[in-house]
């Protein structure tokens, strides 16, 4: 039995508590509660009471301000004559009300809330990731009073490493340790997502069950519950470890988990809701100030990268010969890229520079990236994983970057990083599986001991702006050598022909009369759409005017064609800005105010980007509709890239959608259709107060890892 098991396990329906907190589920129609869990004196006097006479509260008023998802809080209540701390979420049809003990003596104030803000400029003054991750460390400590506490990292294969660590007690040192992947199951990297604070207050609790005359509600999904009883799994894994308590905080960058803050402690220790919050605050500005960081390295590495181009792509001579140009600068084109080795491989000319396999190697790694790859960049940290004959030369090239050069003769570029040998340490053997008992009961691994693994095969990662200056390399040689040509061309053709401009002329007025031509077809159309909603019924006017809206918006794409010097990559962000404000010129001209559009440049192929320009279209036509009742409101359009996906978000502040679903079923059809065309996602979510539809795909335009 595999620890992968564990991923199997529903751990968002444990059915059960933890015992330092009180569960009230309340059937929302009559107020009533009809489940409970927790150290309750006797749970029938609670159950068939409603939460107004349990703990003051009007059940309605609570559920007309819990949010899709997440906690809401409801700050200080009393039940059985005690004060706590309260929290409500929604699951399914039921409410949830979850009481913590209040912490004696700690209210927040506004000492607490200067050394918050204290304790946040101290991140803000970090130097370096390292230096972040220690002074995390120690924040988090500061706030928590655990005895060890670390910021953990998700890298390679979801496997983790502790980057900074700040011990009180005597707790070993975790620092620079690795976990496996198995340590975390799927699902809890999922919910780590969505629920960012959890709290093991004891490790020796025994659960509390929920106790309800439904057996419905043994299953009832405690996905945002702040004290839903652990996986035994995860119990043993702590007390493997010598924890008697444990707190995480999630690290959650773009949406994407990338990392935790782990506190382990010695003795039982509850986090009251304050410091819990507190926590929550800290580690979404962590990842903030992680994020600006992160951000900036790249833009100062793009800045000085772009610098290094243009100075190498100035020696391209007025010959067409590449050969002699490759041969004047591999030293400059290796280091571009901090490569051991760099070649390129033209028919059969093998020009190479540095550290680079043997001849017949590189022939066939060229092979090997012609076959898989158009004109993206190939990218990898680990040859031999993708093709095996790499293993006997990885001390050469265990890492490389690849880009096919569209030249009359196959031409490849690469780049070689040779295998790094690293010692990685393991918090205990990874590759052992977890202990099992007679009855094949899954248990964690028992050792958490130092276990130190020798890493081959490997280079060193390539980071983004690297793999785009690959790529805008060659491109820029490309627009060079065919420049050159055309020049050398057009010289000997203006001796020997002087027609030649008239011919290119020709040329030009023969695509601008298809372009003129393709648009009044596609005029044509659209007026008699136009023509057509006349006198009609408002459902069969509404039809026509938003396939006349798509039409407009592959019309757009097509002049858009003829404008831009690219005809396979466009500018999404210009685009959708154009296609938008086309939208509006047909719309009730009070919607301009209220539209904001957070538009970055993405370079996006111009098939996916009228895929994309009829999604938006679809979206942003119903949320007019739907959102407002039909009249303006506030709106927002943004597209970002995060990391190799293209993220669109459309979202409304408007009246949700909590009522009936409106629109047709052809255009959630279609909506469906182009968004599997994208090969993406789409998610539509509460916005508080409004919905977020949020469509999530692939960008094919940057390379892919081989």
């Amino acid at each position: 039995m595999d620890l992968t098991s564990c991923d199997l396990e529903p751990i968002h329906i444990p059915g059960s508590i933890q015992p330092h907190g009180i569960m009230l589920i309340s059937d929302p129609r009559s107020g009533q509660v009809v489940g409970c869990a927790g150290e309750l004196a006797d749970p029938s006097e609670i159950l068939g009471r409603t939460l107004e006479e349990l703990v003051g509260i009007d059940c309605q008023v609570v559920q007309d301000s819990l949010p899709g998802t997440g906690i809401q809080v409801l700050g200080e209540l009393v039940f059985a004559n005690s004060s706590w701390d309260a929290v409500a979420y929604a699951s399914g049809a039921h409410i949830i009300v979850e009481l913590t003990g209040k912490a004696d003596g700690h209210t927040p104030d506004g000492a607490f809330l200067a050394e918050l803000d204290a304790l946040e400029a101290q991140l803000d003054r970090a130097t370096s990731l390292l230096d972040l991750a220690n002074e995390a460390s120690r924040v988090f400590q500061r706030l928590t009073g655990y005895g060890r506490v670390m910021v953990y990292r998700f890298v390679d294969d979801e496997a983790g490493v502790v980057v900074g660590e700040s011990i009180a007690d005597n707790s070993p040192s975790f620092m620079r340790h690795h976990f496996p992947a198995t340590d975390i199951p799927k699902q809890a990297r999922d919910l780590y997502v969505r629920n960012k604070v959890r709290v093991i207050a004891d490790v020796h609790y025994q659960p509390s069950p929920v106790v309800s005359a439904s057996s419905d509600l043994q299953t009832i999904d405690m996905s945002d519950s702040t004290i839903r009883s652990v996986s035994p799994v995860h119990i043993q894994y702590l007390k493997n470890m010598g924890v008697a308590a444990s707190a995480s905080m999630s690290i959650v960058k773009d949406g994407i988990l990338w990392g935790l803050v782990a506190c382990h402690h010695h003795q039982p220790r509850p986090l009251p809701l304050n410091i819990r919050l507190a926590c929550q605050n800290m580690a979404s500005n962590l990842a903030r100030v992680i994020k600006a960081r992160e951000d900036s390295e790249l833009y100062r590495e793009r800045i000085a990268l772009r610098a290094q181009e243009d100075r190498i792509l100035r020696l391209v001579g007025e010959d067409s010969n590449l050969s002699q140009f490759f041969a004047r600068t591999g030293r400059d084109l290796a280091e571009l890229l901090n490569a051991h080795g760099f070649a390129v491989l033209q028919g059969d000319k093998l020009v190479q520079f540095g550290s680079c396999p043997a001849t017949d190697d590189i022939h066939a790694i060229s092979d090997y990236v012609r076959a898989i790859s158009s004109s993206q960049p190939v990218v990898t940290r680990q040859l031999s994983a993708k093709f095996p004959p790499a293993m006997a030369f990885k001390d050469k090239a265990s890492g490389l970057i690849a880009v096919k050069m569209a030249t009359d003769v196959p031409t490849v570029l690469m780049w070689f990083r040779a295998e790094v040998l690293q010692t990685i340490k393991w918090a205990g053997n990874p590759h052992k599986e977890g202990a099992q008992d007679p009855n094949t009961v899954l248990t964690p691994r028992a050792s958490f001991d130092e276990w130190s693994e020798q890493v081959s095969g490997k280079s060193e990662d390539w980071n983004l702006a690297q793999i785009e200056s690959a790529g805008r390399v060659v491109r820029s040689l490309h627009e060079a050598r065919n420049n050159s040509r055309i020049r050398l061309l057009n010289s000997e053709l203006s001796r020997s022909l002087n027609d030649n401009v008239s011919l290119m002329q020709q040329k030009d007025v023969l695509l601008r009369e298809v372009n003129h031509r393709v648009q009044n077809s596609l005029s044509l159309v659209a007026t008699f759409l136009r023509m057509q909603g006349r006198g009609a019924s408002q459902e069969v006017k509404s039809s026509l005017e938003q396939a006349e809206h798509r039409l407009m918006a592959v019309s757009l794409a097509h002049r858009r064609l003829y404008q831009d010097d690219s005809v396979e990559i466009i500018d999404l962000s210009r685009y959708i800005g154009e296609l938008v404000a086309e939208l509006l010129a047909t719309m009730d001209s009070e919607w301009g105010p209220h539209l904001h559009l957070d538009l970055a440049p993405v370079l996006i192929k111009t098939d996916d980007a009228v895929t994309v320009g009829l999604v938006v279209n679809e979206l942003f036509t119903n949320l007019a509709k739907y959102a407002y009742d039909g009249r303006p409101g506030s709106a927002t359009i943004k597209i970002e890239q995060i990391r190799s996906n293209l993220r669109v978000t459309i979202s409304d502040s408007g009246k949700g959608i909590s009522g009936p679903v409106n629109g047709t079923g052809f255009g959630t059809r279609m909506l469906s259709a182009l968004v599997s065309n994208l090969k993406g996602s789409i998610e539509f979510e509460d916005n508080s107060p409004g919905t977020r539809a949020v469509v999530v795909a692939p960008i094919q335009s940057r390379g892919y890892e081989a």
